[in-house]
């Protein structure tokens, strides 16, 4: 459960004659806030803070997030060293429950999670279903949402917390075969049987490609999902907290995450790499002349994969997927130009003191870019790669939002509309 400490110290908001007060509360991490939740009660103001920016929405004991410092911890534990030393699994266990799994316990969260890969064969249908100009981010959505209606048990929010961890269980199974056919479905490929016997990753690769996977394939696949597990509260988080808070079903509050993050802003980023990737390489592949229009700010032009909303140092996810690029690259052979563009791009914009000095080092979605490309993997399947690796941390904002009994989300407004006026019958318009 996550904790906050009252200090003693407050804040004094002045506003004609009246002087409001409010408690000034820390984190764990020496995060300083304010506490705002009386200031309508106590003055009928409320604050503006467009996009939240400010705002802290929920108390949180799931991820640490520094952007200056470029930090991001799991439950205390650096991303650095769990994408070095843990597995998906272990890392999902951990978001989820709070500590790392004892040897018993992994073996036991595999195993219930190896009973649910094979989907309801309703979910087939529904897939075969869709137009083929369907996006797997939306057939993802749809098929997601959809499963309450084989579990309608989920649907009671009041639900003990072990029937609630067969759902986590059952997602955590679900969505990797889902996301394989529906890439299945969209290269008229017969789906692959899920293998038991194999790690999560390597079932996920086999059951897409129907093939065997190279090891550093795996071991990338592997640590790209933990990198992507959790992000504080971003887009999809805050959605899956904001639909769950109305006590939605686990099932329709991840939904609106993979919808949340299905955008170009958010998840959708590395396919924007890309495709801002293969438009240089129909130019001409001139990196210098792409870096030039990025520097202009005249020129419309913006370099995708480059800096961070949060981060304004280096983000420390892309320092350990930038190694396993490489290795993948290396040891696929792989020769491609839009790839060897990127190269370029990445060596030229680092040395570049304009990058440099305004802190737009490459990012995450620039390097998994790279790697989903290199491993054949269609641009519009990049997203949902990213929601697979998200959806521990979905699962672990749901929990955590039920069992600190957060009230419904229900953000204030100033409105800019009308004032009252007259309605005008027809006959007189």
């Amino acid at each position: 459960m996550s904790q906050i400490a009252e200090l003693n110290e407050t804040a004094e908001l002045k506003l004609g004659d009246i002087t409001v007060e409010f408690p000034v509360i820390t984190g764990s991490e020496n995060e300083k806030g304010i506490d705002i939740s009386s200031l309508r009660g106590k003055s009928g103001y409320i604050t503006l803070d467009l996009g939240y920016k400010n705002t802290g929405s929920c108390t949180s004991a799931i991820t640490f997030l520094d952007g200056e410092l470029g930090i991001l911890r799991h439950r205390g534990y650096s991303i650095e060293d769990l994408a070095d030393k843990a597995s998906f699994i272990e890392v999902a266990f951990l978001v989820i429950y709070g500590e790392l799994p004892t040897k018993d316990q992994l073996a036991e969260f595999e195993a219930g999670i190896k009973e649910y890969l094979m989907p309801p064969a309703g979910i087939q249908q529904m897939l075969k279903a869709f137009p083929s100009t369907g996006h797997p981010m939306g057939m993802l959505s749809s098929a997601i949402c959809a499963l309450h209606a084989w579990y309608p048990e989920s649907l009671n929010a009041y639900r003990p917390e072990d029937q609630k961890a067969l759902t986590y269980r059952r997602l955590l199974g679900f969505l990797p075969a889902i996301s394989a056919w529906i890439y299945c479905v969209q290269n008229g490929q017969d789906f692959t049987k899920a293998d038991a016997s194999l790690d999560y990753s390597e079932n996920f690769m086999k059951m897409m490609f129907n093939k065997d996977v190279a090891p550093a394939v795996v071991s990338a696949i592997n640590k790209l999902l933990i990198l992507h597990v959790d992000h504080e509260q971003n887009c999809s988080a805050s959605t899956v907290r904001m639909v769950g808070s109305s006590h939605a079903n686990l099932y329709a509050s991840i939904s609106a995450g993979i919808d949340a993050l299905w955008g170009p802003l958010h998840g959708g980023a590395n396919q924007k790499v890309i495709e801002m990737l293969e438009a240089i390489k129909a130019d001409g592949g001139d990196a210098d002349k792409w870096l030039a229009k990025a520097k202009d700010k005249d020129d419309p032009f913006r370099l995708m994969g480059f800096g961070h909303r949060v981060y304004k140092n280096f983000d420390p996810r892309a320092r350990i997927i930038k190694k396993a690029a490489d290795e993948v690259l290396n040891n696929l052979g792989i020769v491609d130009p839009v790839l060897e563009i990127a190269k370029a791009l990445e060596s030229k914009a680092l040395a570049d003191p304009y990058f440099a000095e305004r802190k737009l080092y490459p990012n995450v979605d620039f390097y998994s870019g790279i790697i989903y490309r290199a491993l054949g993997i269609p641009t519009e399947m990049f997203t949902v790669m990213f929601a697979i690796g998200r959806l521990p941390g979905w699962i672990a904002q749901w929990r955590e939002m039920r069992i600190d009994g957060d009230p419904i989300g229900r953000p204030r407004q100033i409105y800019t509309g009308y004032p009252p006026r007259d309605f005008v019958a027809m006959e007189n318009r």
